[in-house]
């Protein structure tokens, strides 16, 4: 169960190697959270993550998920499930892929919009009917400013993730009044080795900082999450311009 701050004493992260989350994890072990599972495909990477967050004083599991295998997922989520309730998932897989290689390449846009979209609609369904038998815990889904409104840029990734914030609040809504809390959070451009080498963007964040306003949600049981907030205003006015003008921009 959450303790009296809102802090999960329990967190099922899908995408364990993910930057945000790792970040997100240690925040909380830090506060009081105690066990951790990572979910992610096997690597050296998620052992290492692994083997960090056992150095704070957690106790940590992994369990062996595809986000692109949706056949597999009852089986990997419920061996989690079935070893005790879970107090907050976090769902924080995803793939930016290359957009001026993948126009030419449907096929690996399709692998971006199956890992964005379809792994995350499979992953979620299962964490929320886990979440609603227990009667409580939280759904934390990562999706991205860029899913507010399409780029020239980066228009694959983003449509991806538009459907998956489509997704989520509709799900949120399915839930209310069930004891199952869903957050959507909507960070700008976060500095980190999926960014690497990129033009940054205004407005640029960092895991941790999407760390600190997640554990902030929580607290205040937050339905959306900017990072950072200012992002709010920003793309209610850029979701509002006229499309004309908006391809013009240097966006």
């Amino acid at each position: 169960m959450k303790d009296a701050f809102g802090i999960p004493q329990s967190l099922l992260v899908l995408g364990g190697t993910s930057e945000i989350a790792l970040a997100t994890a240690r925040r909380l072990v830090a506060r009081r959270t105690r066990t951790v599972w990572l979910a992610g495909r096997p690597s050296p990477a998620l052992d290492r993550a692994a083997e960090r967050l056992r150095d704070l004083g957690a106790e940590v599991r992994t369990v062996a998920f595809d986000a692109l295998d949706p056949e597999s997922h009852e089986a990997a989520l419920g061996k989690v499930f079935a070893e005790g309730d879970i107090d907050m998932v976090l769902l924080a897989f995803g793939v930016l892929g290359d957009q001026a290689h993948d126009e030419r390449e449907p096929l690996n846009a399709v692998r971006v919009a199956q890992t964005n979209y379809t792994g995350a609609v499979s992953a979620g369904l299962i964490s929320a009917r886990a979440l609603q038998a227990q009667g409580h815990g939280s759904l934390v889904v990562l999706s991205s400013v860029a899913g507010e409104r399409a780029r020239r840029a980066n228009f694959i990734y983003g449509s991806s993730k538009a459907g998956l914030d489509a997704f989520a609040q509709g799900l949120g809504d399915a839930l209310h009044g069930t004891g199952v809390h869903v957050m959507v959070v909507r960070p700008g451009f976060v500095r980190s080795r999926m960014t690497e080498g990129m033009a940054e963007a205004p407005l640029a964040t960092t895991p941790e900082a999407v760390a600190t306003a997640i554990e902030l949600g929580l607290r205040r049981r937050s339905e959306t999450v900017w990072v950072p907030g200012a992002l709010r205003v920003v793309m209610s006015a850029l979701r509002h311009l006229p499309r004309g003008v908006f391809r013009r921009l240097p966006v």
